[in-house]
C-alpha cells in the first residue's frame, strides 16, 4: 500500500537533500581551492614577471629553470604582465605563485594605498636589484625637462606597470597633469620603442634594470635621434612625496653607448609571495636563488647585485618566515 508523504515530512526530505547538496559543493570549492595551489612536494609554480624584453622576465625565466632543475617534483612557468601592479594582484589572487615587483608598488600594496583599496598579504622572499627610471625624447621634439613634456606625445607604461606609476608621480611633481597636459599613450615597452623609433611619440619614461634589451635596441637602431634627460633634481621630492625607498640612480654611458652618464632616480625590486605559502617552498626558493646566483648573473648581469645583505632589507614589506629561516641560518656578516 502506497503511503502519502505529509508536507512536514516532504519538507524534511527537501532540506536534507539541499544540506547535502551545499556539503557536497563545499567539498568540491574546498578541492578547487587545494588545487589552484601547488601541493607541498611538488607542482607548477608560475612567475608573473613583466614585459619580455624587460629584466623581470628575462631573471624570470632563469629562475624557472632553476626551479625545473633543482627543486623536486616541481616546474615553473615565467609570465609576460603588465609588471608590478599587475604581479601584486596576480600573487594576491593565486594566479601566479611568485612575482616580481618594484618596492615602492608593494609598500602601497602592504598599505593598501594607491593602485590598491586595502592592505594586501605578500610577503617577501629577496630584494633583488634595482630598477632605474628611463627619460627618453627624440631629439627633434625640443624637450630638455620634464616640463617640455606638456603636449607632447608621452608613452607613461602599460596599464598596471610600477612605470605607469612613477610617471604619473614625476608629471605631477613638474607640475602636469598627466591626463590633461600631455598626449598620454599607454604602451607596453615593445609598442612604445616602436614608436620611438618612427617619430610616433615624443617621450617615453621607463622603469627597468640595466640595460634592459628593449631600450639598448632603441638607442642601437635610433642612434642620434634619441637621448636621455637627467632626473637627478626630482628625487628629494620623491623622497619626501611618495617613499624614501626612492634612491640615487646613475644610467653609466657605456650601458646604452651615450657619450655621458645620466644621473636618475632608481627603485629596488623585490621577488614576492603570498602569505599562504608553505615556510618550507619559501626557504626553498630563496636557497635556490642564492646556490645559483651564477645561473641568474648568466642570464642578466643585474642578479651581480643580489646578495645576502641587501636580500634582507624589505622595508615595510615583511619577508616569508621561510626566507627568513634561510637568512638566519646564512648571516651576511
Amino acid at each position: 500500500m502506497r503511503r502519502r508523504l505529509t508536507r512536514a515530512t516532504a519538507v524534511r526530505l527537501v532540506a536534507g537533500l539541499a544540506a547535502c547538496l551545499l556539503a557536497l559543493t563545499g567539498c568540491r570549492a574546498q578541492q578547487l581551492l587545494t588545487e589552484d595551489q601547488p601541493a607541498p612536494n611538488g607542482g607548477t609554480l608560475s612567475i608573473a614577471a613583466g614585459n619580455s624584453t624587460g629584466v623581470y622576465y628575462i631573471i624570470g625565466g632563469a629562475i624557472a629553470r632553476l626551479i625545473g632543475q633543482h627543486l623536486t617534483g616541481y616546474r615553473a612557468t615565467v609570465e609576460v604582465t603588465d609588471a608590478s601592479v599587475e604581479n601584486v594582484r596576480r600573487v594576491v589572487d593565486g594566479e601566479s605563485q611568485l612575482g616580481f615587483t618594484t618596492a615602492d608598488i608593494a609598500t602601497d600594496a602592504v598599505r593598501g594605498e594607491g593602485s590598491f583599496g586595502s592592505p594586501q598579504p605578500i610577503r617577501a622572499l629577496a630584494r633583488t636589484y634595482n630598477n632605474v627610471i628611463h627619460v627618453v625624447v627624440r631629439t627633434d621634439a625640443k624637450i630638455s625637462s620634464l616640463k617640455d613634456l606638456k603636449r607632447k606625445r608621452v608613452s607613461t607604461g602599460a596599464p598596471g606597470s610600477g612605470t605607469e606609476v612613477i610617471v604619473l608621480r614625476l608629471l605631477t611633481l613638474a607640475g602636469l597633469n598627466p591626463d590633461h597636459d600631455v598626449q598620454r599613450k599607454k604602451l607596453d615597452l615593445q609598442m612604445t620603442t616602436d614608436r620611438m623609433k618612427d617619430g610616433g611619440i615624443d617621450a617615453m619614461i621607463w622603469s627597468g634594470g640595466l640595460p634592459t634589451v628593449g631600450i639598448k635596441d632603441l638607442f642601437h637602431q635610433a642612434k642620434g635621434t634619441v637621448k636621455f634627460l637627467a632626473l637627478d633634481s626630482y628625487l628629494g621630492r620623491m623622497q619626501n612625496q611618495y617613499t624614501p625607498l626612492y634612491g640615487a640612480g646613475t644610467i653609466p654611458k657605456g650601458v646604452y653607448g651615450t657619450d655621458k652618464d645620466v644621473p636618475t632616480i632608481a627603485v629596488p625590486n623585490l621577488l614576492m609571495v603570498r602569505d599562504t605559502m608553505g615556510d618550507d617552498l619559501a626557504y626553498k626558493l630563496t636557497k635556490l636563488i642564492f646556490d645559483y646566483k651564477a645561473d641568474l648573473v648568466r642570464a642578466h648581469d643585474e642578479a651581480r647585485n643580489i646578495n645576502l645583505r641587501l636580500a634582507q632589507d624589505t622595508g615595510e614589506v615583511a619577508l616569508h618566515d621561510g626566507a627568513k629561516r634561510y637568512y638566519r641560518e646564512h648571516p651576511s656578516g
